[in-house]
């Protein structure tokens, strides 16, 4: 239960798939570059009634922050600092434990 996201790679497309429901929210393509890949465009699940919409700043954040700190075990503390801030925003909450928000959005390996 503590496993968020299902992230799996077909060709240059990533894709995440929250693990509870199996519903896909994100899906992220790559391009080869000079030591390693870009991200060239994303598609995000739109209904609301699928996904809590929590607007496209914290989207992006949420790619970055699974493809690097889930996927590819980075620390990410800036993007994980930023998905803090975004949650207490959205929340009108300032006193929000990161471990919480970390754990509720990431799962398991937030820590990690």
């Amino acid at each position: 239960m503590d496993e968020k996201w299902n992230v799996f790679v077909e060709a240059d497309v990533v894709f995440m798939h929250r693990s509870w429901t199996g519903r896909g929210v994100y899906e992220v393509s790559l391009a080869p570059v000079a030591g390693g890949r870009r991200i060239t465009s994303a598609v995000v699940e739109a209904d609301g009634e699928r996904v809590r919409k929590m607007g496209d700043e914290y989207d992006c954040l949420m790619m970055e922050l699974i493809i690097s700190a889930i996927v590819l075990g980075e620390s990410a503390a800036d993007l994980r600092a930023g998905l803090v801030e975004l949650t207490a925003r959205a929340s009108g909450k300032s006193d929000l434990p990161a471990g919480v928000v970390e754990h509720s959005a990431l799962g398991l390996r937030s820590g990690s």
